[in-house]
């Protein structure tokens, strides 16, 4: 059995104004994860209306592209309503420049509807495993611009431990509210935290640390001890 974050059969809701195309994606994911509960909403409204019912949904598939959503809205709707529910966009927009703001505005992880069935069922897996699923075509367009993993890594070493708790929370698709929930801290701490890591990292944004640190193997990387 295919279990979600509560020990229990894995719950995803699949958000998409096209019945055709949430009855593929529902059968692909049936394929992969055959004991996954699935729920449909064919817009924002009644996606907030599941998830309000219901608190067991593990991951929303979402589709940027609906009729009455501008740009983002879907999203950041869902996110500031139900933050602690991960959000994977699946969307016929595959432009770089819109698989990094949705990052940016929180999603857990962007795959393009044309994918394989083995790409979607691997970026589900990562998000429900507590990760972020990045695009390959985001990641290659950031490499050419990434510095060295050996310079990233000599940056990453020049934080704290508690800053490299936040880096570690941010790739994790975490907002600062959670972050700071799981460290015990203020938001204004978290802020401070984030604000650190940019400046040691040389880098601009959240989106940009999850780029470039996703080029490094952060298996070497271990999550500093309390004290």
């Amino acid at each position: 059995m295919e279990e979600g974050r509560g020990g229990s059969a894995m719950h995803l809701l699949i958000v998409d104004d096209h019945p055709l195309f949430r009855d593929a994606l529902a059968s692909a994911v049936k394929l992969a994860f055959p004991e996954a509960a699935i729920d449909e909403a064919e817009g924002i409204a009644s996606a907030m209306a599941v998830l309000a019912a219901d608190g067991t949904v593990d991951l929303v598939l979402l589709d940027l592209s609906m009729q009455g959503v501008v740009g983002f809205d879907g999203l950041v709707s869902i996110r500031s309503r139900f933050p602690r529910v991960p959000i994977l966009v699946v969307s016929g927009l595959d432009d770089p420049r819109i698989m990094r703001e949705a990052l940016q505005h929180g999603a857990a992880g962007f795959v393009p509807k044309a994918v394989d069935k083995a790409t979607l069922t691997r970026a589900i897996a990562d998000v429900l495993g507590g990760g972020l699923s990045i695009p390959a075509a985001l990641a290659e367009s950031a490499a050419g611009a990434a510095p060295p993993a050996t310079q990233l890594a000599e940056r990453i070493a020049r934080l704290t431990p508690q800053q490299l708790r936040v880096l570690l929370m941010i790739r994790q698709g975490k907002l600062n509210k959670q972050i700071a929930h799981e460290l015990q801290v203020g938001d204004s701490t978290v802020k401070a935290h984030v604000s650190e890591i940019l400046r040691k990292l040389d880098v601009i944004s959240r989106t940009q640390i999850v780029i470039e640190t996703a080029l490094l193997d952060f298996d070497q990387i271990r999550m500093p001890q309390a004290g």
